[in-house]
């Protein structure tokens, strides 16, 4: 033990003279800065490439697409389009690896793609225009409504704890002046799809839009809407949850609202479903856009029993855009750029907002009361039809008569067939005549007639008259029937007076 601690003394004088040499040299202070502390997901230096060099070689990738994508749908009626496309990138791609100017070969060649294009899309048939309205890569209402708005707010819910993502709402400017949008929204993919319900709304979805089509009835909002449904959903859900009954009010108020309706068909607009919110003031429609009372393939099970005669359905409907502006039910063609819409989008949306802002300029300066009339006007002028009382409804009995007899005029030389049918022609067009003197002069009421209220809403007055004149015909049947009864006789042979 004694061993030990001397050697321990020993080395501790030897470490004393050294910790002393240490002191008297005098070190220099160094002070190390803290380096900057950086996000966490900042990028370390790799082979020279950082920080805003690093981020600036991610976004190169994001620059615009200069080549069409490979999962693009292509119709049938464009593979020969697409092939001379490819041509014309191969050519253009090859030259430039050789250094070759073939720039007028190239020129002639896209002149040529250019022509064939435009004429491709001149005489598509009918079948091929509801293809293309069909597209997968058609835009959709929310593209077009982000293109052609400054800002836009998507508003939610039905106020019955519901909201259809198949039918989008909100409120959007275009060019200072506020607008509310509405329209049918499909999905991109399948899983989108899925969520929008392929575009068919329940019938939520309608509420939802009636909702806020009072609310831009209320603010004084114009109204445009985008159709694009196969139409509304038919499924057993919707029909418990009152299908029928939305869309029908949703008829029945919007020829009420005080604004103006603008609606444009932006790819197919199916039966009420489309109705639904197109009851417009202005009804628009693309250049490669549909519009039917019924989808070619259900026409063809109904009428043709198989929906292998959906061809034959779709030439008979009459659903393109210059067949529906030639019969009135559109007003005007939107112009679609050369390929359509779902080639070229961005070129689409401009002149979608142009025709949107021609319409609404127009209804800018008119009255509550005019745009509603205006509105009236231009649905009770579609469609064709004859007025007659048939009897035993052999309708096509009493057309052949009408066409044998000689028949006669009224004073302005119209035809009738019976005297008393051009006196009752002759009412009616003096009737018209007094409204429209009284329109013309601005004439008020001396006795105005006080309604109760709701009579005034639309079709409530045809029901009441309905009501009484069934009411009445009861009545009247009631005493013919007591008046032919026999009165009751007593035991002996009496008759007694019902009455006492």
């Amino acid at each position: 033990m004694q061993v030990l601690k001397s050697k321990t003394l020993v080395s501790d004088a030897a470490a004393a003279p050294r910790a002393a040499r240490r002191a008297t040299v005098a070190r220099p202070s160094v002070k190390v800065q803290a380096a900057p502390r950086l996000p966490p997901d900042t990028p370390k230096d790799r082979e020279g490439v950082v920080g805003r060099e690093w981020l600036g070689t991610i976004l190169s990738r994001f620059g615009p697409v200069k080549d069409k994508a490979q999962n693009t749908t292509t119709l049938e009626f464009e593979k020969p389009l697409l092939e001379l496309d490819k041509r014309i990138k191969e050519v253009r791609k090859v030259a430039e690896e050789n250094g070759v100017d073939v720039s007028a070969s190239i020129a002639e060649l896209e002149g040529r793609a250019k022509q064939l294009r435009k004429e491709t899309y001149s005489r598509l048939t009918p079948v091929q225009r509801l293809q293309v309205a069909r597209h997968p890569n058609r835009p959709t209402c929310l593209d077009i409504i982000l293109n052609i708005t400054d800002k836009f707010v998507e508003l939610h819910g039905d106020r019955a704890g519901l909201d259809d993502p198949a039918i989008v709402c909100g409120i959007g400017s275009i060019n200072g002046t506020p607008f509310m949008m509405i329209g049918h929204q499909k999905g991109r993919n399948t899983k989108e799809n899925i969520r929008r319900n392929f575009g068919m709304p329940q019938p939520n979805g309608y509420r939802k839009a009636l909702r806020f089509m009072r609310h831009a009835d209320k603010f004084g909002l114009p109204i445009i809407t985008f159709v694009d449904t196969p139409g509304a959903y038919a499924g057993k859900t919707a029909e418990e949850l009152g299908q029928g009954e939305a869309i029908a009010v949703n008829l029945r108020e919007m020829f009420g609202l005080r604004v103006p309706i603008i609606s444009v068909v932006i790819g197919e607009g199916g039966s009420g479903g489309a109705l639904a919110i197109g009851c417009a003031n202005r009804n628009l429609i693309m250049e490669n856009a549909v519009y039917y009372v019924a989808s070619p393939e259900a026409c063809a099970a109904i009428l043709w029993k198989s929906r292998s005669a959906a061809g034959e359905a779709t030439e008979a409907l009459r659903i393109t855009s210059a067949e529906l502006v030639k019969f009135g039910v559109m007003d005007h063609i939107v112009p679609e750029p050369l390929g359509g819409a779902h080639s070229d989008p961005i070129a689409a949306f401009p002149m979608i907002k142009e025709s949107i802002l021609n319409v609404y300029s127009e209804y800018a300066v008119m009255s509550e009361e005019e745009i509603k009339l205006d509105r009236y006007a231009k649905f009770r002028k579609l469609g064709q039809f004859q007025e007659f009382v048939v009897k035993g409804g052999d309708w096509r009995t009493a057309l052949a008569e009408r066409a044998a007899t000689a028949g006669t005029t009224t004073k302005t030389g119209a035809w009738a067939a019976t005297e008393a049918e051009a006196r009752y022609i002759e009412q009616l067009v003096d009737a018209d005549e007094k409204w429209e003197k009284l329109m013309a002069e601005g004439a008020e009421w001396l006795n105005k007639p006080v309604q109760p209220p709701g009579l005034g809403r639309t079709g409530i007055m045809d029901v009441a008259v309905s009501m009484v004149e069934a009411r009445r015909r009861k009545q009247q049947q009631a005493g013919q029937v007591h008046k032919s009864a026999p009165a009751p006789a007593s035991s002996n042979g009496t008759v007694v007076n019902a009455a006492a």
